[in-house]
């Protein structure tokens, strides 16, 4: 019932667009009553999203799993991976959604609010992970955010492209960054005694004084 209201949603706005279709188009089309579309459906919206509650809280169930040893940078990149799982199950479904969402103004506001509760997850994961670190919720924050950026321009690449490739290689390629970027071996990490202990990473060519200057930033801080 759930995927056929979804269909007949789909068919309908691809043939009227998504403002002139109503859900009493909809339910009509599926041959169900008003009452079973908001079953399943809590707005016209949500029909666009079928999948993202369910993404969700198999992401959060992810990262609530996850062994205490783990990389939490790396557990997070993987828990955007679900999220690029999701889309490729269906790429025809997912590229049209693509579409439909950039015509459709409420639909990229609606859009933004799931991105965020995304965000938001890994986010309060990081934050549980980073509480020893000098600055660890500002972290946790930054890297949720960057995360969520680079899965998300990567996503938007493959379905720029129709959803033809090879979905993994589009992410994996940003995220990895971001793992390179802000893994756990940051610029600073505790100790077990609690002494300060500071890796500084550096591009290659960076002049001396300013690696310096990095580092008496930090011990300053």
């Amino acid at each position: 019932m759930r995927d056929a209201l979804v269909a007949a949603a789909f068919r309908l706005f691809l043939e009227r667009g998504y403002e002139q279709t109503t859900v009493d188009d909809i339910v009509a089309l599926a041959g169900v009553g008003r009452r079973s579309f908001f079953r399943y459906f809590p707005s016209k919206e949500d029909v666009v999203f079928p999948d993202h509650e369910r993404c969700l809280a198999e992401m959060t169930e992810f990262l609530e799993s996850g062994p205490p040893q783990d990389d939490p940078v790396a557990r997070v990149c993987d828990a955007a991976r679900l999220v690029l799982r999701m889309y490729a199950e269906n790429p025809t479904f997912s590229v049209q959604r693509y579409r439909l969402t950039k015509r459709v103004p409420g639909l990229r506001a609606y859009e933004l609010s799931v991105v965020w509760r995304y965000e938001r997850a890994l986010a309060d994961h990081l934050r549980t992970r980073l509480t020893d670190r000098r600055d660890g919720t500002l972290h946790a924050d930054v890297i949720a955010a960057a995360v969520v950026a680079a899965h998300n321009n990567a996503l938007r690449s493959w379905l720029r492209a129709d959803g033809e490739g090879d979905a993994d290689a589009f992410v994996d390629r940003a995220l990895d960054y971001v793992r390179r970027t802000f893994g756990t071996e940051g610029p600073v990490a505790r100790t077990e005694e609690g002494e300060d202990v500071v890796v500084l990473v550096a591009r290659r060519g960076v002049p001396m004084w300013r690696v310096v200057k990095e580092i008496e930033s930090i011990w300053t801080d």
